[in-house]
């Protein structure tokens, strides 16, 4: 599934327009990923959470090589779906 597709499925739902649609989708996903930009989790009930977790530097191996390298510590978002999720999709 697409952002075009969401904004579609908002389209037909709410009738609103296509632009308004998808107007909607891309502000919602800009506050989503401002939230997570500045640290904050963010909790969807029955959907689940994202959160934001740091990485500390680590030593990988270059498979092809099996040189060892230096990986750079990072911050990664996760999601860890809601219970009433994970039955929704499991039913």
């Amino acid at each position: 599934m697409r952002k075009a597709d969401i904004a579609n499925t908002i389209c037909e739902k709410v009738g609103v327009s296509k632009t308004e649609a998808m107007d909607m989708v891309e502000y919602i996903l800009d506050i989503l990923k401002a939230g997570l930009q500045r640290g904050e989790a963010i909790k969807i009930a029955g959907f689940g959470n994202f959160v934001v977790r740091s990485k500390r530097e680590r030593k990988g191996r270059n498979p092809r090589t099996g040189e060892e390298i230096a990986i750079t510590p990072r911050r990664v978002v996760t999601f860890r779906p809601s219970q009433l999720f994970k039955k929704y999709v499991n039913s």
